[in-house]
């Protein structure tokens, strides 16, 4: 019996080392696209203390296992390269990797209007059905919130092909399909969009946490966080549900949803630092060109707060890729909701603001679609549009191509004899107004800061003469000002002008003060 208890337990402390192979992640695979013309970081798990051989284009890397069992090796810069090549690993096991390019690698993030699969656009049969492009690559990473960092996912590299190209990201798949003919290279794509997601949870939660600028954002984070974890949160949802269950048939008449359990809100899209953790983190060293965003929608009502978060993200991003100032291109956001009859404030134009002011970061660049939204949907169905407006930055700023690429731009404004004369920044186009004579969209205040619509006329290239009989000291303009606002001035090339105002009049999503009356 001594000597079976001692096989037993030979045989189980042998297990580990038996069970031992060499790992690599979701994110290095078959059919994988590395980004040209620079270092490309391959890692992967095994055995501590293991040697690892890697072997690429004709070149060999080493690297030892650390005490975690993570190894790293980095890739010697390669030009794009549309022959499938192997990558030969050697550990504890070895490991082919076949049929692999070297081109341009973009990831595709944000919220809903970025997850939006290329099935359900208006030209996405078609577009679906000509998705015959063998260079052209695909991955998607698993929605998965939590505070742990996550370094893996589930999900593979795959060919692009008319059935899986459908279930894709469709800006994600445009953009690529885009890069791909034009610049006639193999493209990697990988789609990380989680639909109805929140700014703040796409950054790490330490670096937030610790950020004091969002002090107010993380202390409510915190009191949500143990609400919903207390006792009582647990007694408060148990007896929601009840509630909600006595309701019966008057609630779903109602149209009200069942109460959502706390889990759904710690795990979920919204809470700090949950998709970072388990979305962002697994890639995270991957070699990529650039990010093309799409998000907003979420944290409009906190348009303010926004100003400071998004780029904060975009700069822990830089920092978390370690990869420098990497491009970094979103989509403002698109006209939505019910058109006013009279000017006024609006969270939304206050959350495009904020997305035009990060133009001051190094390698952004903004596609403005104030014309391309649906006002009873918030997910404009063309997305052809929108993806060629944010592959046209990185067409000329990337590849130094020459398109036009950006929409004109606030410059400056004068006011005499009670009209003011806007110009514009046009990037080298001029102005033209779309359907009408009249530059529609315009509202200008006096003294009294009452708006009023205002009639437009193009007085030059770049310049609109704005004015309204009522206001004859004008001090501030507006254009596009509005949720779903009625404006028709575009660039010459068709690139509507950018949303913007004259003012720096106090915004309406500013944190009330602590004691104020809510009305």
């Amino acid at each position: 019996m001594k000597k079976l208890g001692l096989l037993l337990s030979l045989a189980l402390a042998l297990a580990p080392a038996l069970r031992a192979e060499l790992k690599l992640p979701a994110i290095i695979g078959d059919q994988m696209v590395l980004q040209q013309k620079q270092v490309n970081p391959i890692w992967g798990w095994d055995t501590p203390g293991t040697k690892i051989s890697v072997k690429f284009a004709g070149q060999t890397y080493a690297a030892t296992a650390a005490a975690d069992g993570r190894w790293t090796v980095q890739l010697a810069a390669q030009p794009a390269n549309k022959s499938p090549q192997t990558i030969s690993l050697a550990g504890t096991t070895k490991r082919e990797l076949t049929d692999v390019l070297v081109g341009e690698v973009w990831m595709c993030s944000g919220q809903s209007n970025m997850q939006w699969a290329l099935g359900q656009t208006y030209t996405g049969d078609l577009e679906g059905a000509g998705a015959r492009r063998p260079l052209l690559r695909i991955i998607s990473v698993p929605q998965v919130g939590t505070q742990e960092l996550k370094t893996d996912f589930k999900g593979q590299w795959a060919v692009a092909t008319p059935a899986n190209a459908k279930e894709f990201s469709a800006i994600g798949y445009l953009y690529g399909r885009y890069l791909h003919d034009i610049l006639d290279v193999p493209v990697g794509l990988i789609d990380n969009a989680w639909g109805g997601s929140a700014a703040e949870a796409w950054v790490r939660r330490e670096t937030i946490a610790n950020e004091p600028r969002f002090k107010a954002l993380m202390e409510a984070t915190v009191k949500r966080e143990a609400a919903l974890t207390s006792a009582q949160g647990q007694a408060d949802f148990a007896k929601s549900v009840a509630d909600h269950k006595v309701a019966g048939e008057k609630a779903k008449a109602e149209k009200k949803a069942p109460p959502r359990a706390p889990v759904d809100w710690l795990t979920g899209n919204a809470r700090p630092g949950n998709i970072f953790a388990g979305v962002v983190n697994p890639t995270l060293g991957y070699g990529i060109k650039g990010v093309i965003w799409y998000q907003g929608e979420s944290n409009a009502s906190r348009a303010y707060e926004h100003a400071a978060l998004f780029p904060f993200l975009i700069e822990q991003w830089r920092k978390e890729q370690g990869q420098g100032d990497f491009s970094f291109y979103w989509v403002q956001l698109a006209d939505y909701m019910a058109e006013k009859t009279a000017p006024g404030e609006s969270a939304w134009a206050e959350l495009r603001e904020t997305q035009t002011k990060t133009l001051r970061l190094p390698n952004t660049g903004q596609a403005v679609i104030i014309d391309l939204g649906e006002g009873k949907d918030i997910h404009p169905r063309n997305k052809y549009d929108v993806a060629s407006r944010l592959v046209r930055w990185a067409l000329v700023k990337d590849y130094g191509l020459k398109f036009p690429y950006r929409s004109p731009e606030y410059q400056s404004v004068a006011i005499a004899d009670g009209k003011a004369t806007v110009t514009l920044d046009c990037f080298g186009s001029k102005l033209r107004s779309f359907d009408v004579a009249e530059a529609r969209g315009f509202a200008i205040c006096g003294e009294d800061k009452v708006w009023r619509w205002a009639t437009g006329k193009l007085v030059g290239p770049n310049q609109v003469e704005v004015s309204h009989p009522a206001v004859t000291a004008p001090i501030a303009v507006r254009y596009a000002w509005a949720d779903n606002p009625v404006c028709n001035l575009f660039s010459d090339e068709g690139l509507p002008v950018t949303p913007f105002r004259t003012d720096d009049f106090p915004l309406t999503t500013m944190p009330k003060p602590v004691g104020t009356a809510v009305p």
